[in-house]
């Protein structure tokens, strides 16, 4: 039980810091480095969706920092990329970016993974 609680954890925070992070990098723009432009760039560090990703990334990894200690590595990783197909669906609904038919393969394919894991 403690192991797919922990996997739960580890979805919920990776996905919304994913999600977070793409939507400011969209509203901030491209990052270019240049004199001008390089206390612009920096700008983005004090961003509130930027700091609430470093906060769910934290999150996520500690979350599994925790599962390697209560499962084994070969159950962790696999469990835990249901990430993929959870974004993909995401990405398509709410930053409505276009998703082709081998990412959707993909995805199905990471899915039927996962299940196997929870037989």
């Amino acid at each position: 039980m403690i192991p797919w609680l922990l996997v739960g954890v580890i979805m919920i925070s990776t996905i919304t810091g994913d999600l977070l992070q793409t939507a400011e990098m969209k509203r901030h723009g491209e990052v270019r480095f240049s004199n001008g432009r390089l206390r612009r760039s920096l700008g983005v560090l004090g961003r509130p969706f930027l700091l609430l990703t470093v906060f769910c990334m934290a999150v996520s990894f500690f979350a599994f920092l925790k599962l390697l200690t209560v499962a084994d590595l070969s159950f962790a990783v696999p469990a835990t990329a249901g990430t993929f197909v959870l974004e993909t669906v995401l990405a398509k609904v709410f930053l409505k970016e276009q998703v082709d038919a081998r990412r959707w393969a993909g995805a199905c394919l990471v899915a039927c993974g996962v299940a196997l894991l929870a037989l």
